[in-house]
């Protein structure tokens, strides 16, 4: 590209960020406190130095608090970074230093070069404490460029999202790179891509999945890590991706060509689409990878820092709602713009399904840090009408003790860790309160019931990429993160896992005992109201040798090791059998609370509880079996036809237990044995046209640590 042959005019404010048109490229990047903004181009992604910069003039190429300019003749694929200047006071809040280039926070697309890396950023860091400005000379030299992308070149083939009901969805969670990494049958040039996802389509399908949620996506710098692992040597990454440089790109590094990673993300999503499989992003828009005052400035900090970020009253340090050096202020209009108008486009142009947002509260905390329940920006989220069928999924407690599980009004969705938490205590710690229990089988009613909200809207899990996989909560008391360089003191330390007898690796029959342990997990799990997320690998026992922290691990720790699929197969199978029997039964997936009632008289109860006794259990003491039994009946569950009666009856003491059954809801039926985790061989799980019938219908043994589900017929 010539780049004597462009042409400056005065361009226009909206859309922020940079669109490309037939006759060249408009620029637009907000800042209410710069006095001054230069909009520099480069000619290839190496440069230094820019080979023309542009400098705006306010009485032009301004509007309000928006700069813009248009570029005619610039094309596609142009390299572009800002500068801005204005005053630099710290204590105030304001960092303008034109020695330091910035991105554009719109961005479609950033070099895959590491900021991180950059000598000249830890030179910027030193100076940064003292108060100083940046003294190094300015140098575009291993520092990344914003790229100018064709939005519209990529063939959608007539896809959009699908928005399938999320009372109707099987979440599984998982890492772009570490779920295809160490699979050899995808191209090596594949692995570890977004189109290495999209061979794994087939393995997803079979299990059974509707939803595939993704750990973060937005470009980050894996090489922001300083640590090393004290037993390799080696350096740590930023594996998790927790840490956004820029919330409209796609991770390029995630792509076979870097420079086509747009595409290549839209690729994805439409095959995946095709599959009749969801894509949900995992979004931190609770802070930036530029931390507190040690950290560097790279974009949100040099265009308006005090517009970005909680600041404490002496404005060089930062409120840290995150755990992560600052925390974004959501509660400022051009803020709620910028998240509002980065999750359209992941939508309308990217065509993503939903978002799981990390660290949710911190985008309810006001201008004081204060949270406020009717914040505007939880509440523009849900009623935002580009938006309004996505998946709107909150992580509901942030790193500064704010708790809102129950909390996110109206249609959002929430991370249940009290259902994660009461599972754990029900199978793998003595005396449970099997209250909790109850209520979180059921769909947590005493959270949702109340606003309005349904049993779906709690997002139940057990396992997640933070803390241990399903394997290491059954196989380790204490975690065992000395690898992540921290002394071991990161991660939790409150698991409610338990080893079985021996930390880590055991005997056949220990292992026998924890692949029962994770059957009954499982079950427990997939069955109950709400929508279950599975953690990557779970189906097949992976293992991360105790480590529940892996935000560091990029490596055979994290990533999924494909020998388990055959190595467990018989797992794989009782998890695939799960979620079919799941989404073949209406009596798991409800649109409404049960209520432990007949709704018309002579009708049995949707639900009732009873213990090995066959009566109601004394809620008052804690107990390690729980039993209830679900009525098909279609007059309790709003549906067009009746399903089946189930009973399932929970034995996590170490003794066996002759329960007495009570007798099916529906008259001429009887009770076939579906699942018995006792049972090993495949015997452990029938096929709903093979089931046993109970010969003896008034009890049946329940065996130490096991779970039974019988159904009427």
């Amino acid at each position: 590209m010539n780049m004597n042959d462009l042409s400056f005019f005065q361009g226009r404010s909206a859309p922020l960020g940079a669109q490309l048109s037939p006759d060249g490229v408009n620029f637009s990047v907000f800042s209410r406190n710069a006095k001054e903004m230069v909009l520099h181009l480069f000619e290839t992604v190496e440069d230094s130095e820019p080979i023309i910069s542009y400098k705006l003039d306010p009485q032009i190429n301004k509007t309000g608090d928006i700069w813009h300019v248009f570029a005619a003749g610039l094309k596609n694929w142009a390299f572009y970074l800002y500068t801005a200047d204005g005053d630099f006071l710290p204590s105030a809040g304001h960092l303008f230093d034109t020695n330091n280039y910035l991105l554009d926070p719109y961005a479609r697309l950033i070099s895959a070069h590491s900021i991180f890396n950059s000598e000249q950023i830890f030179n910027q860091i030193k100076s940064k404490v003292s108060g100083g400005k940046n003294q190094n000379k300015r140098t575009a030299n291993g520092f990344p460029k914003c790229v100018v992308v064709n939005e519209r070149e990529f063939d959608w083939q007539g896809d959009k999202p699908l928005n399938i009901p999320l009372q109707k969805c099987v979440i599984y969670e998982a890492h772009v790179k570490g779920f295809s990494f160490l699979n050899d049958k995808i191209s090596p040039t594949k692995r570890g891509k977004y189109s290495g996802l999209v061979e794994l389509i087939p393995y997803l399908k079979d299990l059974g999945i509707t939803s595939l949620e993704l750990l973060p996506v937005f470009e980050f710098d894996e090489n922001e890590n300083m640590n090393v692992n004290p037993k390799t040597g080696l350096r740590l990454k930023n594996y998790w991706g927790y840490s956004t440089i820029a919330f409209f790109a796609p991770k390029a590094l995630y792509a076979e060509d870097p420079g086509n990673a747009v595409n290549e993300f839209k690729f994805m999503v439409r095959e995946f689409h095709k599959a009749g499989i969801e894509i949900i992003l995992d979004v931190v828009f609770n802070h930036t990878a530029e931390g507190n005052e040690n950290g560097p400035v790279f974009s949100f900090k040099g265009l308006d820092n005090s517009i970005y970020y909680h600041l404490e009253d002496n404005k060089l340090y930062y409120k840290n709602f995150s755990g992560c050096g600052n925390s974004i202020k959501a509660s400022e209009t051009p803020v709620i713009k910028f998240i509002l108008d980065c999750l359209r486009y992941w939508v309308t142009e990217m065509h993503v399904d939903g978002f799981r947002f990390d660290l949710a509260p911190v985008l309810a905390r006001n201008k004081t840090g204060n949270i406020d329940f009717n914040s505007f920006m939880i509440q523009a989220i849900a009623d935002d009408p580009a938006l309004h069928s996505t998946k709107i999924i909150a992580e509901a407690w942030d790193a500064a003790g704010a708790y809102m599980v129950g909390k996110f009004p109206g249609r959002w969705a929430e991370w249940n860790d009290l259902f994660r938490n009461s599972v754990r205590q029900f199978w793998l710690q003595p005396n449970p309160d099997i209250r909790h229990l109850a209520s979180r089988v059921t769909g947590s009613s005493d959270l949702y019931f109340q606003s309005g909200r349904r049993p779906y809207q709690s997002i139940n899990f057990v396992c997640c990429h933070d803390g241990f996989t399903l394997w290491d909560l059954l196989s380790y008391s204490e975690k065992h993160n000395e690898e992540n360089g921290e002394n071991n003191r990161d991660g939790s330390n409150e698991n409610l896992s338990y080893n079985h007898g021996i930390e880590g690796r055991a005997s056949n029959e220990v292992e026998l005992m924890r692949m029962r342990s994770a059957k009954n997990i499982l079950t427990t799990l997939i069955l109950s109201a709400g929508t279950p997320m599975i953690n990557m690998g779970d189906e097949v026992f992976r293992t991360q040798n105790g480590n529940n922290n892996t935000y560091c691990q990029d490596n055979e720790m994290s990533w999924f090791d494909w020998e388990l699929v055959e190595e467990n197969k018989d797992f794989f199978e009782f998890t695939k059998k799960l979620v079919n029997l799941r989404k073949r039964h209406f009596s798991f997936l409800r649109k409404h609370f049960f209520t432990g009632v007949p709704k018309n008289n002579g009708t049995p109860n949707d639900i009732t509880w009873f213990d090995y006794q066959a009566k109601t259990p004394d809620w008052t003491k804690p107990s390690n079996f729980l039993a209830f039994l679900i009525d098909g009946n279609k007059i309790n569950l709003e549906s067009d036809e009746d399903d089946n009666d189930f009973y399932v009856m929970a034995n996590s003491y170490n003794n066996d237990i002759t329960v007495r059954l009570p007798p099916p809801s529906s008259g001429g039926t009887v009770w076939h044995r579906l699942i018995d985790t006792s049972y090993t061989g495949g015997k452990d799980f029938l096929d709903e046209d093979n089931t046993e019938q109970i010969m003896n219908q008034q009890i049946y043994v329940v065996l130490a640590r096991t779970v039974v589900v019988l159904i009427a017929k």
